[in-house]
Parts: C-alpha cells; sequence; structure tokens
C-alpha cells in the first residue's frame, strides 16, 4: 500500500486524439482525406445548386445553352430530337458566380467540369484536388487491389463500360456533342447510364470500416496535373483498367459530359 503523506506518482498521459476528416471525407492510410462521393457544386456565396448538366459558369453555361437549343433539332433521330434541354436556372445565366464542391450522396454528380473550375470548386471547400498517387491509393483500398471490390475486373461492379453510349443515342455518332446538356439524362434499356452517388454499392474501396464510392467509373475525376489529366473513367468508357484508367490527352480547360469532381483534403488535428 502506499505510504501516507507519499506524493502522487506520475499521471499516463493523456491518450493523443488522431487526426480525423470531415465527416463528408473518408481517412485514407492514416495520410489524407477524400470526399466519400463524386461532388455537386453550390454557388460559393449564395449556396445555391448549380445546374449538374452545364459547365459551372455563367458565360459557359449559357453558351452552350444557346448552341445545343438548335443542335438538337439537327443531330440524331425523331425520338432524340424530342428531348428537351434539362432546365437552366436564371441566375446561373445572370451572375458571375464560383463554384464549392460538396460531397453528398443520392445526387447525380457535376459533369462538364474543367480541371480549373474542379480545383476552384475543391478550394472554396476548404479542400485540394488528389494526387495520382493519393488518388490511385485511395481507389486500391486497404487491400491495395486494382479494383475497389477485388484484384480483377467483373463486369457490372462498377458503373463503367457501360452498354450504351449516350452521344451514340443522341447523336447516332459517339465522337459527336460531348457539350449536349442532355448526355447524361440518356437511359438505354430503360436504365439510366449516370447513376446517382452511392448507388453501385458494390462499387465501394474500403477503408478503415468506412468506403468511399465510384472511384472507377460514372464520372472521370480531374487530379492534380495543371497538363490536364482525369482518371477512373466514366460509365461508357471502355476500359478495364480500374484504378489505373487515366486520360492525360486534354488540358486543364477541356469539359465534357463526363467530366467530374472528387477533392482531397490535409489530415485535421482533433480538438
Amino acid at each position: 500500500p502506499p505510504l501516507v503523506g507519499a506524493p502522487p506518482g506520475p499521471r499516463a498521459p493523456a491518450p493523443v486524439a488522431e487526426p480525423r476528416c470531415p465527416p463528408e471525407m473518408v481517412r485514407v492510410a492514416r495520410r489524407f482525406c477524400v470526399d466519400r462521393y463524386e461532388a455537386v457544386l453550390l454557388d460559393r456565396e449564395m449556396g445555391l445548386e448549380i445546374s449538374a448538366f452545364y459547365p459551372p459558369s455563367r458565360q459557359a453555361a449559357a453558351s452552350v445553352e444557346r448552341a445545343w437549343s438548335k443542335m438538337r433539332l439537327q443531330l440524331g433521330d425523331a425520338e432524340a430530337r424530342r428531348m428537351e434541354l434539362p432546365l437552366l436556372p436564371g441566375w446561373q445565366k445572370q451572375r458571375e458566380f464560383e463554384p464549392r464542391a460538396v460531397s453528398r450522396r443520392g445526387v447525380l454528380p457535376q459533369g462538364y467540369t474543367t480541371g480549373a473550375q474542379a480545383e476552384l470548386a475543391c478550394r472554396n471547400a476548404g479542400k485540394r484536388l488528389c494526387t495520382l498517387d493519393e488518388w490511385r491509393t485511395a481507389c486500391r483500398g486497404e487491400r491495395d487491389e486494382q479494383f475497389p471490390y477485388g484484384p480483377t475486373y467483373a463486369d457490372g461492379k462498377c458503373n463503367v463500360f457501360r452498354e450504351g453510349h449516350p452521344a451514340a443515342v443522341l447523336h447516332r455518332d459517339v465522337s459527336l456533342g460531348h457539350s449536349d446538356p442532355r448526355l447524361n439524362l440518356v437511359r438505354v434499356a430503360g436504365a439510366p447510364l449516370l447513376r446517382r452517388t452511392g448507388e453501385t454499392a458494390t462499387c465501394a474501396s474500403a477503408w478503415e470500416g468506412d468506403a468511399i464510392a465510384d472511384m472507377v467509373g460514372n464520372l472521370d475525376e480531374w487530379i492534380d496535373d495543371p497538363e490536364g489529366t482525369f482518371v477512373g473513367g466514366f460509365y461508357a468508357r471502355a476500359t478495364r483498367e480500374g484504378c489505373m484508367a487515366r486520360i492525360a490527352s486534354h488540358d486543364f480547360t477541356y469539359f465534357d459530359y463526363s467530366t467530374g469532381v472528387r477533392c482531397c483534403a490535409d489530415l485535421r488535428e482533433a480538438p
């Protein structure tokens, strides 16, 4: 028993809280954070949701809407020509705005995004674009495998290499009209080609009991490369490369219907 009046012994050190990620992000390799879902974009100032079917800038969106209000009547078969353009909110044509990326389950993610816009959207969210190494590490999961679900390609596990191409459906040519706002609304055999975030449950990269959705397929995702690189493949890309899929043939100002956003962030010290 301790002696009466003896000074107390040294206290055990308090446990050190590990750095953590914001709730909408997943911690990867105890080194960095990655958005759980592909992003939707909001107006940074007002918080209004930006249309996922147009470029996230006033001038570009208005230009695309004007062009395709005419071009949709010139390309494709009669059924394709009857398909209306999705609504472009009036405010998006009337004032300048900056995008802010938000990771959210169960929504159609933002396409039509340039690398520069993706970078800005992440920065306005207090985040950044992922490096290629970070993105691939996150995609491969704790088991370090080429696909979120395992070591070899399995048809249908991720939303990639789908049975139809939206430009073929609307324009009868896969190489035409990649700024058409209708492309990500095309359905094949009654099913949408672009899926809502997290909808493909089998396409999840596991980390620490959590998971990152859709890193392969759904939309391509810009990474931190000023020369222009997006990764992961999109729903109609004919690729079986999984986490190694990479396109570096466009510059940082390029966009089309398939180019989306996912952000990374540094770990935050726990309070």
